[in-house]
C-alpha cells in the first residue's frame, strides 16, 4: 500500500491552544482521508509531531508513505539524523539539554520501524492545495480549544 501524507501543526499563542491535521491519500484508490484534534495549552512542535503521529497511525504496517511537512523540526529530526544522535546521546540535544517532546519523538520512532517513510519540506502558506487545507483545519482545532 502506498500513501501521500501532508501533515500541519497550529498553535494560537506558543504555548496555548493547538491543532494538528493531517491528510492521508491512497495512492491506489485516490481515497482522502482527514483527520484533525487539538489540545487545551501545547506548542506548536508538539502538534507538528501529534500530526504525523495520528497519521501514521492511520496507515496501515508495512506501507509506504511519502509524508509532507512545513516544519523543519519534523523532517530534520530524520532527514539530517537528529532523532538517531538523540537516542545515541541518551536524549541530549547537541548542546546537553533534554530534548523536547521525547514522549513524542519516542511514538513516531516507533511507528517508523514500520512503515517505510520518505520526508518531503513543503513551504506552508504558498498555495499548496493539500498543505493548505491541513493548516485550515489544524486552525479550527486550535480555535475550538481556545473557546474552552
Amino acid at each position: 500500500m502506498s500513501y501521500v501524507v501532508y501533515t500541519d501543526g497550529s498553535c494560537l499563542g506558543n504555548p496555548g491552544a493547538g491543532g494538528w491535521a493531517a491528510v492521508v491519500i491512497d495512492r491506489e484508490t485516490g481515497e482522502v482521508a482527514e483527520i484533525s484534534g487539538g489540545a487545551p495549552n501545547t506548542t506548536n512542535n508538539r502538534m507538528e509531531l501529534t500530526a504525523a503521529i495520528a497519521a501514521l497511525n492511520a496507515i496501515k504496517i508495512g506501507s509506504s508513505i511519502e509524508l509532507f511537512t512545513d516544519s523543519q523540526y519534523l523532517r530534520n529530526a530524520f532527514e539530517k539524523g537528529w532523532l538517531r544522535n538523540w537516542k545515541l546521546r541518551g536524549w541530549q540535544t547537541s548542546n546537553k539539554t533534554p530534548v523536547l517532546n521525547k514522549d513524542l519523538w519516542l511514538a513516531l520512532d516507533e511507528l517508523m520501524t514500520s512503515r517505510q517513510v520518505r520526508f518531503n519540506w513543503v513551504r506552508g502558506h504558498v498555495g499548496d492545495h493539500f498543505n493548505e487545507r491541513c493548516d485550515q483545519l489544524a486552525r479550527a482545532q486550535a480555535t475550538k480549544f481556545k473557546r474552552r
